[in-house]
């Protein structure tokens, strides 16, 4: 990559995380004026987070707004810098799949609105059904799935690195909506720890945009540094004692951007051990409602692994601090990144 790349890179993230961070002063006071406050409802989570009741929610559109604003912004200069040959047909294509990635991340912040404008406008935690969302998701993952194809990803084998599966024809677009079903709602339960979602995401952001250099996808990275740049610009709000949440607005964009990204790149082990604090906080829950459900037809009463899921709250219920638990997760989600990166070089 040549160092200008890498400088418009820069400005890229950089633009974003001032987009966002200076956003907040605007939409911070606005969400207050306008009382859209977060319910709390503490069965969610510990007690001790009753106190967080009222604070404004929807703050996603922080990272929302930069992030396509620089996302944009990048690719044009980099392409007025010459760094796109504008008769190749691949650069446009692989235009086409960032700015599919997008509006497909854009379509499940949509989703998200609608759930947290109902629960403001209903003043309780009850927004859309677990149904609607996933008809919701499913059918914006169709039309994401059909545009990749249709610029230029046709492959339909499974990339582990070591292995490659056959093609797997129509069966491999089913398999990815549960994919994509599975991993966006398990980044929507890891934002239950001020700043933990964000922080997550900015470190798998990182790592896609290496990955990203790697396999020459190299417009995806001004969304992954866009992005990038506004969890940071957002951090600014969202870290403990947290002034703003992101909201389902924020965490449904970031969900869909961690699965479109890593699906445009077509890693899968990759994608997996990118998102693998997400799918832990998702597995979590799984284990411990099987467990007690499990436990429950056996001894009369459910039993628990976990003091609290999503397992941030285990954490959490175990005396870690909110600051502790956003390193820790932080880490894991860098060695695991790293990893990632490790198989691209290696496989």
């Amino acid at each position: 990559m040549s160092m200008s790349f890498w400088i418009i890179n820069l400005v890229t993230v950089l633009l974003s995380f001032v987009i966002a961070g200076v956003s907040g002063i605007f939409l911070v006071p606005f969400l207050h004026k306008i009382k859209f406050g977060q319910p709390i409802k503490t069965v969610d989570g510990p007690k001790w987070h009753a106190k967080k009741q009222g604070t404004p929610t929807m703050g996603g559109f922080m990272f929302i707004i930069s992030t396509i604003i620089a996302a944009i912004a990048g690719y044009w200069i980099y392409r007025l810098r010459g760094g796109i040959d504008t008769t190749d047909k691949e650069s446009f294509n692989a235009f086409y799949r960032m700015l599919s990635c997008i509006v497909y991340a854009a379509s499940f912040g949509l989703i998200g609105f609608i759930d947290d404008f109902t629960k403001i406008s209903r003043k309780n935690n009850d927004g859309l059904t677990a149904w609607q969302k996933i008809v919701l998701q499913l059918v914006f993952s169709v039309g994401f799935l059909f545009a990749i194809r249709c610029f230029g990803d046709r492959s339909t084998k499974i990339d582990l690195g070591f292995w490659t599966s056959p093609s797997l024809g129509i069966f491999y677009y089913v398999l990815m909506m549960a994919v994509i079903i599975y991993l966006t709602n398990a980044v929507n339960l890891t934002d239950g720890v001020d700043g933990l979602c964000g922080s997550v995401t900015f470190v798998a952001m990182l790592i896609f945009t290496v990955a990203a250099s790697i396999v020459k996808e190299n417009e995806m990275t001004f969304f992954t540094m866009a992005l990038a740049g506004g969890c940071l610009g957002f951090l600014l709000w969202n870290l403990n004692p947290a002034k703003c949440f992101m909201g389902d607005t924020g965490s449904m964009f970031l969900g869909a951007s961690v699965t479109a990204v890593g699906l445009v790149l077509h890693k899968h082990l990759l994608l997996v051990l990118a998102a693998m604090v997400y799918i832990l906080e998702a597995l979590s829950v799984m284990i411990q409602v099987c467990w007690f459900k499990h436990t429950k037809k056996k001894y009369g009463e459910g039993r628990r692994i976990f003091k609290m899921t999503p397992i941030h709250h285990h954490f959490e219920m175990s005396g870690f601090s909110e600051y502790k638990i956003v390193i820790t997760f932080s880490l894991c989600g860098i060695i695991f990144g790293v990893l990632g990166i490790i198989t691209l070089l290696v496989f």
